[in-house]
């Protein structure tokens, strides 16, 4: 097989995923997986949590003492002395060489017996911060769902609005064709047919804009879903009916008292708050004494020595154990500035969550109050939609026999398109806030 054959093959292989990823066909629920999975942001944040729990880890490892070893090995040059005399261990080491080698070999030991409680109070902030990391992956995720969930209906809003356009532009090249007829015939003048023959061209604009709009949501989403923007991305968009439009609404009270049991950033909130008051805790333990444990064993050797270094670490060996209290007096006001300013933080903390509280029953009042609208404005742009068609269907007719005129039937198009536009923009709002609304109420999100 010739070379260029295999690498093809190798190419083939190595895109089968890539392959894959084009041929599927999404639907909302495999976007919010997909977004679950490979989001930028979440991916951060889980990063994020798992660092919070290496702090846990190390604030608990602090309740255990400290080993540590360390050696010294020095050469000492006295030129100018022709004897010289050095302490080592119990021995006093005469020597009448100028340069000298000595060694030192220190192990030491250091435990906090007590500071205050500033160690079990850290222990339990990092505890407390773990949470609300885990909850700020938990808010990320929550944001990608709803921000998928308004990219997936706009989709469906552009896809129906590309539709209705297609629509009127058939109608528009047919009443045209129509009105060439008519001219032919002697029976319509130039300047109608001019007139036909321009809003043909205007519709035909308004559905390259539709079709453009659908493009650009797409986009949107294969982005916020982190993949290539030039990844073909084939949508399974669910035919929506009345019963989905008008389905009833949660109650919002309801919704409300559910989601501040529910939501992470509520919960995050009144974490911040205990976490503040550890806070302050561990800031007024500066004011007192703090209670150290130290132990050390250590030996010397030295070259001018007359003992092997075997018997010079046995006669150098010395052991200290020693207790420690610090008082602390004045420390520049260090420590009455951190309690003043634990305090300043558990005070923007509460303030932090009643700000949190309003905006989330602020989000699902106004999700239920555009839902409700919505609702009604969908029943009445329905009623508005018949009657805008058969007037138009009248008139239609009533044009291609030559009694209405050209004016007359724009004028009757023109309100039918914008009947049809208003029924689908109040569709797709009513079903975005009501799926919105469902998930703030703890429910999966469901178009």
């Amino acid at each position: 097989m010739r070379q260029r054959d295999l690498f093809i093959i190798a190419v083939l292989g190595s895109s089968t995923g890539l392959y894959a990823q084009d041929n599927k066909t999404w639907s909302l629920q495999d976007c919010i997986d997909y977004a679950l999975e490979k989001n930028i942001q979440l991916q951060q944040d889980k990063l994020s949590l798992e660092e919070a729990d290496v702090d846990v880890k190390s604030a608990k490892a602090s309740l255990f003492p400290s080993l540590s070893f360390s050696t010294g090995h020095n050469l000492v040059n006295r030129p100018y002395q022709e004897n010289s005399a050095t302490v080592s261990g119990t021995e006093i080491i005469t020597s009448n060489s100028n340069t000298t080698y000595n060694g030192s070999y220190n192990l030491n030991a250091q435990w906090t017996l007590w500071n205050g409680g500033q160690r079990l109070n850290n222990i339990k902030q990092q505890k407390t911060n773990k949470e609300i990391a885990g909850l700020s992956v938990a808010e990320t995720e929550n944001m990608l769902q709803e921000e998928i969930t308004k990219l997936f209906v706009q989709i469906l809003y552009a896809n129906e609005s590309v539709a209705i356009n297609k629509n009127t532009l058939e109608v528009s090249e047919a009443t045209y064709k129509r009105a060439v007829e008519l001219f032919n015939e002697g029976s319509l003048s130039k300047a109608d047919v001019a007139q036909l023959e321009a809003q043909a061209s205007n519709d035909k604009y308004q559905l390259v804009t539709a079709e453009s709009s659908l493009r650009n949501y797409k986009l949107q989403l294969k982005q916020l879903l982190e993949l290539d923007g030039t990844t073909e991305m084939v949508l399974d968009l669910p035919e929506l009916n009345d019963e989905d439009v008008m389905a009833a609404l949660p109650n919002q009270i309801d919704v409300y008292n559910t989601a501040l049991t529910s939501r992470p950033e509520i919960q995050s909130s009144k974490l911040s708050i205990d976490n503040a008051k550890l806070g302050i805790k561990t800031a007024k333990a500066g004011y007192l004494p703090t209670i150290s444990l130290s132990a050390s064993t250590s030996s010397m050797t030295n070259n001018a020595s007359t003992n092997n270094w075997a018997e010079q670490m046995k006669y150098g060996w010395n052991n200290m154990i020693g207790v420690n209290l610090s008082i602390p007096i004045f420390n520049n006001r260090q420590t009455k500035s951190a309690v003043q300013k634990a305090q300043i933080t558990y005070s923007s903390s509460q303030l932090d969550l009643i700000n949190k509280q309003k905006e989330l029953y602020s989000t699902i009042e106004t999700l239920w109050l555009d839902a409700l609208n919505a609702q009604q404005q969908y029943e009445a742009a329905n009623s508005k939609l018949e009657s805008c068609q058969t007037s138009f269907d009248m008139v239609n007719e009533q044009f291609n026999l030559g009694i209405k005129n050209t004016v007359e039937l724009l004028t009757e198009k023109n309100n039918l398109l914008s009947a049809q536009q208003q029924r689908v923009q109040a569709k797709y709002m009513a079903i975005l806030d009501r799926a919105l609304l469902d998930f703030y109420a703890g429910n999966e999100i469901k178009l």
